[in-house]
């Protein structure tokens, strides 16, 4: 799994922008031992990959039972042009994608928890920040689960997420207590390189669903289906 802690990694500099703002606000103060801030900012990173680790083990059974139902070609080339349209929403069109009703309540809805549970104050709030922070819209979070449904394997899933997430713990633990390193600028220049990327990955999706025998980048598919029992007599 060291692809997806690699994933995680690069993803986290767009973290950095996304979730930045909830990571700089947790209750973490100068005077306080180093010991002290690391293991504030820890418990709202564990809350974030145990969101993380919970929406692979979803999405992992819902790419293992397509797999098993003989549609793994088909998935991989649905998961690709989704992963380009989130893209282009996310990106090229920024907004319009969550402005649809439907789904601004439940985001204003998990704002406002967060928001409740920073006036706590307390080791479990900070561990729920980081529970709900992994609910929130994320460009690179979206790359990795359509890439965990592509796997069909729930464990594989699990695993994936999970070390996605903790890919990103190096970056979110240094904005929370080096914030001044990760300026605009920085933040800006690698938002560039992002959709470039999320793209591309789109269209290796779509490229492998295609089985065209070509290895590494579209191997032939092998769909598991259930084997019709041999006759013995």
């Amino acid at each position: 799994m060291i692809e997806a802690f690699i994933f995680g990694f690069i993803g986290s500099f767009h973290c950095i922008g996304m979730c930045g703002p909830i990571a700089m606000a947790l209750p973490v103060r100068e005077h306080n031992s180093i010991l002290n801030r690391i293991s504030i900012v820890m418990l709202y990173n564990i809350g974030r990959v145990l969101t993380y680790a919970v929406i692979g083990l979803l999405f992992g059974l819902i790419g293992m039972g397509v797999r098993l139902a003989g549609f793994q070609q088909g998935l991989s080339i649905f998961l690709g042009i989704i992963m380009l349209v989130i893209t282009y929403f996310t990106y090229f069109n920024r907004g319009k994608l969550f402005k649809v009703d439907i789904l601004q309540k439940p985001l204003n809805s998990i704002r406002q928890a967060i928001g409740k549970l920073f006036r706590a104050q307390s080791a479990l709030s900070l561990f729920g920040i980081g529970l709900l922070n992994g609910l929130l819209p994320c460009g690179f979070v979206y790359l990795g689960v359509i890439w965990t449904t592509s796997l069909g394997n729930t464990l594989h899933g699990v695993l994936f997420m999970t070390f996605f997430g903790l890919g990103t713990i190096p970056a979110m633990l240094g904005v929370s207590l080096m914030s001044n390193l990760f300026n605009l600028s920085l933040r800006n220049k690698i938002n560039k390189v992002i959709p470039v990327f999320m793209l591309v990955v789109g269209i290796l999706l779509i490229v492998r669903g295609l089985n065209l025998g070509i290895p590494f980048i579209s191997p032939h598919i092998e769909n598991l289906q259930t084997a019709s029992p041999t006759n013995c007599h």
